[in-house]
């Protein structure tokens, strides 16, 4: 494949700041460790080609790494919150800098496509700029005491260091969530990112430990350690890290979830999706049109966010799916870092494998394709990596309806009824992140939004299931995990809550009327 941004120029990218051959992916802030851990090689699925290698942690680096994250973390929260909001300031303004660069390798490296690796930098540059403000409303309640000459009230802490698991489908992203917040709350973090989107991670460490030595910030707050499976199991049983928020399955994080609880640490769970949009017979198709088709194939259905279902009103079924597989048969399926192609490749191998098998479930069980799925095969596709999105008729009780394919794989489904019962189809799946309906009518959008509306973290009218902005609470329930990240009021999670109450006067009452008066006893 003749890619736009080719490997030698991808290689002539990260030597700016160093990342050249086997790199370690170990490092406390300005210090690289030597990486003893296991070795790993990124290909792009863009053209298959090797880009970097990059050296894990072992048990020894790890614990040196948190120890530093540790011992940052004693000065880190003594810092004002402002202050820590001015470095996260400058930050921000270095990632402004070098979002073309930043941009190009994580669409190269992931295989989004080069609009959405630029907007993924960019949603970082925006929670930086939402916790710049944030470090100057870190507010805590007034409360009145029912004992006279008492204050009460309440005030947030740091909480420690962090962990920070990432998933590859936002390879820089999801860490800025959650780093930019901890910061400027007064944490250190401790990042693992994926395995199969190291070099992203690399990138950031090194815009970020320019500031921080700008700074004098103390080395170990911001603390990267690459690794494989083990380096997870450590993180999760670690009684050092308070908080460990990490993304991916629905499998992984009931083990995070249920090792993290035995040591009585928090967890912040961001896990599957398994998302709708319900289209109205009142609703605007052009609008519905727009937001089904990005939201199924944006990111080749790699989002947590990605439309899996569409439940549509039975008397524009046939309509809709019409015009919606004529939309499909328009996709240019290539090379994402040309801005003419629409759909890029999954991200390996084995994610094509288990997209092939879910087309061979849906058949199995019934279900019957609208548009024909497949994997791509010739020149231009010779990663291996790169399919055809597919649209398939189903019935809600099909078990591969449950599961999340993460592939650009759309299920479409029909209702008759009443809005009530799309909501019912809607809610009828183990995962509840993101939801969408499509309609015109105020009657329908309230009942949607509503304690019995939609059981999901997110619920949209006229837009689709996918691209969050970070002003919001990013997360879900159910088996999504609960987890809640970004924008209101997440960053309370990063904290510890102390009540505090004050005696001004000159005599100790109790709550609740107590007495307990050793003057007015009666001698024993």
């Amino acid at each position: 494949m003749n890619t736009l941004t080719s490997p030698s120029r991808i290689a002539d990218l990260l030597k700016q700041w160093n990342i050249t051959g086997e790199h370690s992916g170990v490092s406390t802030g300005s210090k690289w460790l030597k990486g003893n851990g296991k070795l790993t090689v990124s290909h792009s699925p863009v053209d298959g080609a090797e880009i970097g290698a990059v050296r894990g942690a072992d048990r020894t680096e790890y614990d040196q790494a948190v120890k530093a994250a540790q011992h940052a973390f004693l000065e880190w929260r003594n810092w004002p919150a402002p202050k820590r909001g001015e470095v996260v300031r400058q930050f921000a303004e270095e990632l402004r800098k070098h979002k073309p660069d930043l941009g190009k390798l994580v669409s190269y490296e992931m295989g989004k496509s080069l609009q959405e690796g630029m907007g993924e930098v960019q949603e970082m540059i925006d929670i930086c700029d939402f916790a710049v403000g944030l470090s100057r409303q870190l507010y805590g309640l007034s409360m009145h005491s029912e004992r006279p000459e008492h204050r009460m009230y309440e005030q947030w802490h740091p909480i420690g260091p962090v962990a920070i698991i990432t998933s590859f489908n936002f390879p820089v992203a999801v860490w800025s969530w959650n780093t930019a917040i901890a910061w400027v709350c007064g944490d250190t973090t401790v990042w693992k990112p994926s395995s199969k989107t190291p070099l992203c991670s690399l990138v950031c460490q090194s815009i970020a430990a320019e500031v921080f030595a700008r700074n004098n910030v103390p080395e170990g707050v911001s603390v990267l350690v690459n690794g494989n499976r083990d380096l997870g199991e450590w993180i999760t049983h670690d009684e050092r890290i308070p908080l460990v928020s990490a993304t991916g399955s629905t499998n992984m994080g009931r083990i995070v979830g249920a090792a993290v609880a035995q040591r009585f640490g928090r967890s912040l769970l961001e896990l599957g999706g398994n998302n709708a949009i319900i289209i109205s017979d009142k609703a605007d198709l052009d609008i519905a049109m727009h937001s089904a088709l990005f939201g199924a194939v944006g990111t080749a259905g790699q989002r947590c966010t990605s439309t899996r279902r569409l439940i549509i009103h039975d008397s524009i079924f046939a309509d809709f799916t019409k015009k919606l597989s004529s939309a499909y048969g328009q996709l240019r399926i290539g090379d994402p870092l040309d801005e003419m192609n629409h759909v890029g490749p999954l991200i390996d191998k084995a994610a094509v494998d288990t997209y092939s098998k879910a087309l061979a479930t849906i058949k199995a069980q019934g279900g019957k394709f609208l548009v024909e799925g497949g994997v791509l095969s010739g020149p231009r596709y010779e990663s291996g990596c790169y399919v055809k999105p597919a649209i398939a008729e189903v019935t809600p009780d099909m078990p591969i309806v449950q599961e999340e394919t993460f592939a650009p794989i759309l299920y479409v489904m029909r209702y008759k009824g009443g809005i009530m019962e799309a909501i019912a189809m809607q809610n009828n799946v183990k995962q509840g992140l993101s939801s969408a309906l499509m309609t015109m009518d105020l009657r329908e959008m309230e009942r949607f939004l509503s304690a019995a509306g939609s059981d999901c973290g997110i619920a949209n009218v006229n837009i689709g299931t996918s691209g969050a902005e970070i002003g919001g609470a990013f997360g879900g329930e159910k088996e999504t995990g609960g987890g809640r990240e970004s924008g209101s009021d997440s960053w309370k999670v990063y904290m510890r809550r102390q009540t505090n109450t004050i005696n001004f006067g000159s005599t100790v009452p109790l709550a609740q009327g107590i007495k307990f008066d050793l003057d007015s006893a009666r001698p024993l």
